[in-house]
């Protein structure tokens, strides 16, 4: 665990986790998941009475924009340098650093909606994202919702392997299988999934899926384009993908998917 927060660390440090969401493909990413957060947000309370979870936070892109809302949120991230800069903010946000497989700080059933969207990006093993899955269900309330964002395995190839013209590396070093699955060990960030790992890791851990949606569908593919396009014709294209995102087809080949489970 030490060596993967080292590794976190030190990519955070250099990456600019802050920018990722206020470039236009991730518009898309941002408008689409806070859309459907706001779908399953409890409609007979005040604002300020439903609490939100926010686990692997980053910056606070979406802690600092609900918590505006009026809503009360806590944030909960790993990396020093990005909770930092969440602090830096002065929001109400309350802050933790912390890891998504112990949240021993938090109480049992207190949160309406909790969103783990950045946690299994980074998590390799089954057990750890098993025990990540049971604390976020241990904090949320019977009844409430969790998110939870994965990146896709086609994505990655695609994107990786074919464009920057890794693929025979790739193979030849064993990182990637003969069907042309990724292979994430502890010495790698990120964490790759097909539909059907999703949905094997929702039987192992019990969830109760609500809907599935391509938070960003084919727009990590068209960054040039969308970058572009006209104010008009860049929010016919977010129109568009909302219109879209529930659609199966698109979900296998999205760079994020954003499972929606109620806790029960």
């Amino acid at each position: 665990m030490e060596k993967r927060t080292a590794l976190l660390e030190k990519y955070y440090n250099k990456f600019n986790e802050e920018h990722r969401l206020t470039t236009r493909h991730g518009i898309v990413e941002f408008t689409t998941t806070l859309k459907y957060i706001h779908d399953f947000l409890p409609k007979d309370k005040d604002s300020s009475q439903i609490k939100i979870l926010d686990i692997g936070a980053g910056t606070g892109r979406y802690s600092v924009s609900l918590v505006s809302e009026g809503y009360d949120v806590t944030a909960v991230e790993l990396v020093k340098r990005n909770i930092e800069t969440l602090r830096a903010k002065h929001t109400p946000v309350k802050t933790w650093q912390g890891n998504a497989t112990n949240l021993h700080f938090l109480p049992d059933e207190t949160f309406d909606i909790t969103l783990m969207l950045g946690p299994m990006y980074h998590i390799n093993d089954e057990e750890s994202k098993l025990k990540a899955f049971a604390e976020a269900k241990r904090v949320t309330k019977k009844g409430g919702f969790i998110f939870v964002a994965y990146v896709m395995n086609e994505y990655s190839v695609i994107s990786y392997c074919f464009k920057e013209n890794k693929i025979k590396e790739c193979l030849q070093k064993g990182t990637i299988t003969q069907d042309f699955h990724t292979i994430s060990d502890e010495n790698e960030l990120y964490n790759y999934v097909r539909l059907e790992d999703i949905n094997r890791l929702n039987e192992l851990a019990q969830n109760k899926r609500v809907k599935i949606i391509a938070a960003d569908g084919p727009s990590d593919y068209m960054r040039r384009e969308l970058n572009a396009m006209d104010e008009e014709t860049f929010e016919l294209f977010v129109q568009y993908h909302l219109a879209t995102c529930e659609r199966p087809e698109l979900m296998g080949a999205t760079s994020h998917t954003v499972d929606i489970l109620q806790n029960v």
